[in-house]
């Protein structure tokens, strides 16, 4: 069986931008090239489980996150990077226009795409990580029986006393330090 990491996208790869889908606003966090390179050289899959409520209220198209989530990956992969795969949830329950208004299981703090990946990919959750920058993101690996659940302070404000997160850190380039990898 294989070991993943698991990564939100938006405050955990990039810099929080409310509803991001443009390449020229797209800036990657210090630290995330050699992260994920360094779990990768250690046996994981790189898998980007990400909610994207911003194509379920209009903002943006699936062919505009598409075409930005191609060029990520391609950034990626001129490092020598490889991500596996990108789980998107386009779904919003409230917000959602048309086909895009309603519940779903992939919606974090939901597990489904941690669960899809797991299939797909024959994960061993336990063994794996999960990084997000949001209370949701760790109840979704909590959820999903992800062994280990990582908050990182680059997104969201952290309720540091009330996380359920196993560890709380700075950022990507902190990570291996703090959680001694």
């Amino acid at each position: 069986m294989n070991k993943a990491l698991f990564l939100d996208r938006d405050g955990v790869i990039n810099k929080e931008k409310n509803y991001l889908y443009k390449i020229e606003d797209f800036e990657f966090i210090e630290g995330v090239f050699e992260t994920l390179k360094y779990f990768q050289d250690k046996g994981y899959l790189l898998i980007i489980i990400t909610n994207q409520a911003g194509i379920g209220r209009g903002y943006y198209t699936e062919v505009d996150f598409q075409k930005l989530n191609n060029w990520m990956i391609k950034q990626f992969r001129l490092r020598d990077i490889v991500i596996n795969k990108v789980y998107y949830c386009p779904y919003h329950p409230v917000y959602g226009i048309g086909k895009y208004k309603r519940q779903s299981y992939d919606r974090k703090p939901n597990p489904g795409m941690i669960l899809r990946a797991q299939k797909d990919f024959e994960i061993d959750l336990s063994k794996s990580i999960l990084i997000g920058d949001k209370e949701s993101d760790i109840q979704a690996g909590i959820v999903a029986g992800v062994g280990i659940n990582v908050i990182v302070k680059t997104g969201y404000k952290i309720d540091e006393a009330n996380t359920n997160a196993d560890y709380v850190v700075e950022n990507l380039s902190n990570i291996k330090r703090q959680m001694l990898f």
